[in-house]
């Protein structure tokens, strides 16, 4: 039951982050300067994050949700060492803050890993491998 609250928890996360990047996209701009078409890419991975956390929550798309967020968190990871790496250009976020992202991205991938398992099982309803009761 844990493990259900907190996937919907998470989806409502990654949408309101999504919905973020098209409120307030400036501070992702930054954050992808070295990228041809900055604005073009926050905003693909501002659909991709509402998209991927509404998919969370639907139990037929949860488990290629989830397989999608921890490809997301892959593809965003040079955004985040570019952000240590280029550290001066945002001087209210404390470095130590800035390491510690990266490690964070292996923690949120872990989190999405979570719910890459057989769906089904995890929603109750029956699989092959589960008898009849």
């Amino acid at each position: 039951m844990l493990k259900k609250i907190f996937l919907y928890v998470m989806g409502v996360v990654y949408v309101a982050a999504g919905i973020i990047h098209f409120v307030k996209p400036e501070p992702y701009l930054k954050m992808v300067e070295f990228l041809p078409y900055p604005l073009a890419l926050v905003y693909i991975s501002g659909i991709a994050e509402i998209l991927l956390g509404i998919g969370l929550m639907i139990p037929a798309t949860t488990r290629y949700a989830a397989f999608g967020i921890i490809l997301l968190l892959l593809a965003i990871t040079p955004a985040h060492i570019y952000m240590l790496m280029a550290h001066e250009k945002w001087p209210e976020i404390p470095v130590v803050l800035l390491w510690l992202r990266l490690p964070l991205q292996l923690v949120l991938i872990y989190l999405a890993n979570l719910y890459t398992k057989t769906s089904q099982a995890f929603y109750g309803e029956r699989t092959k491998e589960q008898p009849i009761k």
